[in-house]
């Protein structure tokens, strides 16, 4: 049974009438004809009963006409599944992303993604940089936003979206609280929280990299990895921490401030990342939103919000 079979068929049902259903189908009358009799043939009943005078439906082809409106538009619906899914209009993506990339992009991309792509759902994990590299590498998530680049051998592919400044995060009551900047060299002489360098592999290195310019690395009085018990111990014990950020004006929980690590200045940038051989075709369509996100918060980062940002 071929689609334009019923399509014939159900063109012959509306009009009743030959010459109008094969001009609807821009077919000649005898193409039509055929088409109705290689019908009738597959199903073995006759559906129309044609005269001279009268054209109408025979009681088989009355109780075939439902099915047939439902059996056609079931095969242009799957059609136009199929196509949406190839095209990235349609289908599933599981991203990740750490905490900035949720303040910063996800809110406007996923804003952006919905409103052209309905028919996409997101599921959404945050999560540490190491470990959504390893989420990708094992399939578990189609894009993830983190920092710095990758090390997959080729098998992960990432663009720049940001810059980040790294600061030291201190408390309210912390000496370094109201200062404009901190050397780097400083950080010998303080107790440091620092996570371990498999949460963060990018912004490890950044730190680390700029206390070997400077001859001296932080004093760290513990490693944690959670960051939100990282912000906790520096607003309870006065220790320092390190996070991100693009301004010193940015809200911080518990009354934290960030003040801009210096000479040298460590940066991470924040990065988009997916599998070089992915086989969701929405994947594209979410870097493409990405893309207008990036454009918009580098001109908002240039106002007076954020002020002038790191080279790109």
């Amino acid at each position: 049974m071929e689609t334009r079979h019923i399509e014939a068929f159900l063109a012959i049902a509306d009009e009743l009438h030959f010459g109008r259903a094969a001009a609807r189908l821009h077919l000649t009358q005898p193409s039509l004809s055929q088409q109705l009799k290689r019908l009738e043939r597959h199903l073995g009943v006759e559906l129309v009963s044609r005269t001279s005078r009268v054209v109408q439906l025979t009681p088989a082809g009355e109780a075939f006409r439902a099915d047939a409106r439902r059996i056609l538009g079931e095969v242009h619906s799957a059609t136009n599944t199929v196509r949406d899914i190839a095209a990235g209009r349609m289908g599933k993506i599981n991203i990740g992303f750490n905490g900035r990339a949720g303040q910063l992009i996800m809110p406007r991309s996923l804003a952006q993604l919905h409103a052209h792509y309905p028919n996409i759902t997101t599921k959404l994990s945050s999560g540490r940089s190491g470990p959504q590299l390893t989420a990708l590498t094992r399939g578990e998530l189609d894009v993830g936003l983190l920092y710095g680049g990758t090390s997959n051998g080729g098998s992960v592919l990432s663009r720049c979206l940001l810059q980040m400044r790294i600061g030291a995060l201190v408390g309210q009551g912390h000496r370094w609280a109201d200062r404009s900047s901190i050397s780097i060299r400083e950080l010998a002489d303080t107790p440091c929280v620092l996570f371990n360098r498999e949460v963060s592999p990018a912004m490890y290195d950044a730190i680390m990299t700029a206390g070997e310019r400077a001859g001296a690395f932080p004093k760290v009085a513990e490693y944690m990895n959670d960051s939100v018990a990282t912000e906790i111990t520096v607003a309870a014990r006065r220790y320092v921490g390190f996070a991100s950020f693009i301004s010193m004006d940015e809200p911080r929980p518990m009354g934290l401030k960030v003040v801009p690590l210096v000479d040298p200045e460590p940066v991470v940038e924040l990065q988009v990342a997916w599998r070089v051989d992915s086989p969701n075709e929405v994947v594209q369509v979410f870097l493409d939103s990405l893309d207008s996100t990036k454009n918009f918060l580098q001109s908002t980062i240039r106002g007076k919000v954020y002020g002038e940002p790191l080279a790109s």
